[in-house]
């Protein structure tokens, strides 16, 4: 049975099906504009689900929508964005959507003149179906810029909506494109901690009708809600002041601007100005109160994107009084996670509301509202390539396939290894491990469609489509039994058993499964042999990559060992131990072996540490375990590798990781952390040890007793210089700087077998002799 299921075709990377040149599927109208929505407006047949989601942009500078005065950095930067965006593509006759940019402008059209430019447009198609209008801010002055235009049913794509204005999920808010074009942001953030700050509670601004009377102080402190109309903006100031005056709590309010301010719509708190004033409040508080508009009709204004903008940019809480708030790409984001939301007859309660957040709490709204800036708001780019990420996920279309390092050999065509086929093993247990099977490939995309919205409110990168990610919840228990147990490999066949029984079976649960060593070696091809000599015979194993991180070539008298799986040579372009972290095409496993070529690791442990990796697959499952300590004097973090009963770091020259972590150290993770690992030539297992806490909340997993595992006999090893320790404690502390805070996370525990140590009858055999 499970032979006939294995031979049906696997679900892989999505095949493209593009229209045709000549599609123009005729889509009934609705009676208006304003009742666009996409089953009723968007032409799904342009867009396949295996289409990758082509994107077309009208370049201003070849087709004229009034866009002579368009602000020269936003133009650049945009079209910088959407040129390096893995969709786009100049056939416009292929494109499932079409980027109009229309915003932000000096010099406004009429609106006649604007609807004449659209509806001009070579592929507009008479209706401006698939196209999306974006008004980009990037100036306070930025507004509304489609009220009375007819724009047939493009979507819209801007900060400013009032709420007949809004299709739902259909046009789009945005938030402001204040960054710099692209690139990572860290700089520019403050650290997470310390979790409370000088003020509580801060607001500075002014309302253009507030009535320069004195304002009454005395409301009831019983009077839990202002309802409905008897409520305006005169009753939150006279909260404030009375928050203000009856508490320990140090606030810091502002009605009056200063100095400059910058008024939005009608019944909306002016910004006030200068910026390095309005920040500096910002970078003092815990929390800070955006004011929605007095008119609730209006669910989105440029200033109140732009006053959520530098709280999250700054690091205080967003606390937003006005439950009718439209936050930028919430079909993705849960804005939950990083701010506040209150109905505005809630005043009263505010003070008492924000009391009830502990330090955990904070912490964790500050770090999730410093993940969705470093996603999705800090840059143009990041703007451009969400917004395009919120439609194609709304259409059911997967992302594009993450790219994988190819894994060139060190070996030309020509040159023929000279093979090893018997040598001298250390001596092992005659333990039975597991069965030796054949290289086993994990299954790829089996979530292309159904894990769409699974990574966009985790750290990472969820742009991308990958292969396979550690977040799964596994099926249940009994499903394996009653119709889902294809590749699952139960103990005893379901019945359980000891030592005997559990070594036949990977049972647990998930499906059977290998795993890939990479084995990162530099000009030490004796200790590179023994290393390989040492894996002959190991089960589950599917093949050995070797990372030749020297620009010499093997010697050609060299003999490989025959280990009975692919040994694989990786030729690098350079000598980095970032290499170590590549997704090399040629791992077709989820689980990595990570491992130093004079890490000398009996079979056993390599199998046990594989088995509790099988049930934590988002951690780092490992051998050698280090702990980050704080320096009482400078106030500072120190590596250790002494003996100790906590440990945060489980070193990658013996620890096993998902490949989907290779992916982010690779590819997403700030170029900064690389960088030093280059510079230093050291540290990049504390750096995929920070990668992985940052992303799970979770420490690594120590298997097994043994601390050290260098070789006999090996070469004197890096480690043992003392600058070695100096790098590592300055490395701890620049990365703490990059993330804006410590992930690693302490752990008080390590993993042994089941039944070590547990006496057992004599006709039973233990899980593992020795563990």
């Amino acid at each position: 049975m499970e032979a006939s299921v294995r031979s049906m075709p696997e679900i892989q990377a999505p095949r493209r099906i593009l229209p045709s040149t000549a599609d123009n599927v005729d889509i009934p109208p609705p009676l208006s504009s304003r009742w666009c929505r996409m089953f009723s407006c968007f032409d799904y047949s342009r867009c396949a689900l295996s289409s990758e989601f082509p994107v077309y942009f009208y370049n201003p500078e070849d087709y004229d929508v009034g866009m002579n005065n368009l602000e020269p950095f936003l133009l650049s930067s945009v079209k910088s964005a959407l040129n390096a965006n893995v969709h786009i593509t100049f056939n416009a006759n292929i494109t499932c959507v079409y980027i109009v940019l229309v915003g932000d402008i000096s010099a406004m059209l009429s609106k006649g003149a604007l609807q004449t430019k659209l509806h001009g447009l070579p592929y507009w198609r008479q209706d401006g179906r698939n196209h999306i209008l974006v008004n980009l801010a990037r100036k306070f002055s930025n507004q509304d810029i489609f009220d009375g235009v007819n724009t047939g049913r493009a979507l819209l794509a801007q900060s400013s909506f009032t709420d007949i204005q809004l299709r739902n999920r259909f046009d789009m808010v945005l938030p402001p494109a204040l960054g710099a074009a692209s690139g990572d942001v860290w700089q520019e953030l403050l650290p997470i901690l310390p979790v409370r700050r000088k003020y509580m509670l801060s607001f500075v601004g002014e309302y253009r009708n507030l009535p320069k009377i004195k304002l009454n102080l005395n409301l009831p402190k019983s009077k839990s809600t202002i309802l409905g109309k008897e409520f305006n903006d005169e009753s939150i100031v006279a909260v404030l002041k009375r928050m203000e005056s009856s508490s320990h709590d140090l606030f810091y309010f502002k009605y009056v601007c200063e100095n400059e301010r910058i008024f939005g719509v009608s019944g909306e708190w002016a910004l006030c100005g200068p910026d390095t004033a309005r920040h500096d409040v910002l970078k003092q508080s815990t929390f800070s109160l955006i004011v929605m508009p007095t008119n609730q009709s209006i669910i989105s204004t440029t200033l109140t994107q732009i006053r959520l903008y530098e709280a999250l940019k700054l690091g205080a809480v967003p606390v937003i009084l006005g439950d009718n708030l439209q936050f930028p790409f919430s079909e993705l984001i849960d804005w939950y996670q990083a701010a506040i939301i209150v109905p505005k007859s809630r005043i009263t309660e505010l003070h008492f509301l924000t009391r009830t957040y502990t330090d955990r709490d904070i912490f964790k709204m500050r770090r999730h509202g410093r993940i969705i800036y470093e996603l999705y708001l800090g840059t143009t780019k990041s703007i451009i390539t969400t917004l395009l990420a919120v439609l194609r996920t709304r259409v059911g279309i997967p992302a594009t396939p993450v790219q994988e390092e190819s894994s060139p050999s060190i070996f030309n065509k020509t040159f023929v290894p000279i093979k090893q086929d018997s040598f001298q093993l250390d001596a092992e247990s005659d333990e039975m491990l597991g069965p030796i099977e054949p290289p086993y490939a994990s299954p790829k995309f089996k979530g292309n469609y159904s894990e769409l919205f699974n990574l966009f409110n985790l750290p990472g990168d969820p742009f991308w489509l990958y292969p396979n990610t550690p977040f799964g919840p596994p099926m249940s228990s009994d499903a394996k039994f009653l119709g889902s147990g294809v590749g699952f490999r139960p103990i005893g066949k379901g019945e359980g058993g000891s030592g005997k029984e559990f070594n036949e079976a990977l049972g647990g649960n998930v499906p059977r499964e290998q795993f890939t060593i990479v084995m990162l070696t530099y000009e030490r091809e004796p200790v590179l042999i023994n290393a390989l000599q040492r894996l002959k015979g190991l089960p589950y194993l599917n093949k050995v990559l070797v990372v030749w991180n020297s620009p010499m070539q093997p010697s050609v008298e060299l003999r490989w060992p025959e280990i009975g799986v692919p040994v694989h040579v990786v030729k690098t372009t350079k000598n980095s131990l970032n290499n170590r972290f590549l997704p090399y095409d040629a791992i077709e496993t989820e689980a990595i072996l990570s491992i130093d070529d004079d890490a000398h690791l009996r079979h056993d442990e390599i199998i046990f540490g594989f088995r509790v990796w099988r049930e934590a697959r988002d951690r780092v499952v490992g051998f050698p375990g280090r702990y980050h300590a704080w320096d009482l004097k400078h106030q500072g973090w120190l590596y250790n590798s002494n003996y100790s009963c906590e440990l945060s770091m489980v070193l990658t020259g013996a620890a096993f990781f998902h490949k989907y972590y290779a992916y982010l150290y690779s590819y997403s993770m700030p170029q900064a952390i690389r960088d030093m690992v280059d510079e230093y030539v050291n540290c990049e297992d504390i750096a995929m040890n920070f990668l992985v806490s940052h992303i799970t909340r979770k420490p690594p997993i120590k298997v097994t007793s043994r601390w050290t595992f260098r070789c006999p006999g090996c070469p004197q090893a890096l480690s043992i210089d003392e600058s070695h320790f100096q790098e590592r404690h300055k490395c701890i502390n620049f990365f703490s700087r990059v993330y804006g805070y410590m992930p690693l996370l302490y752990t008080q525990f390590r993993v042994d077998s089941v039944l070590f140590k547990t006496r057992i009858s004599h006709d039973k055999q233990k899980c593992f002799r020795f563990i």
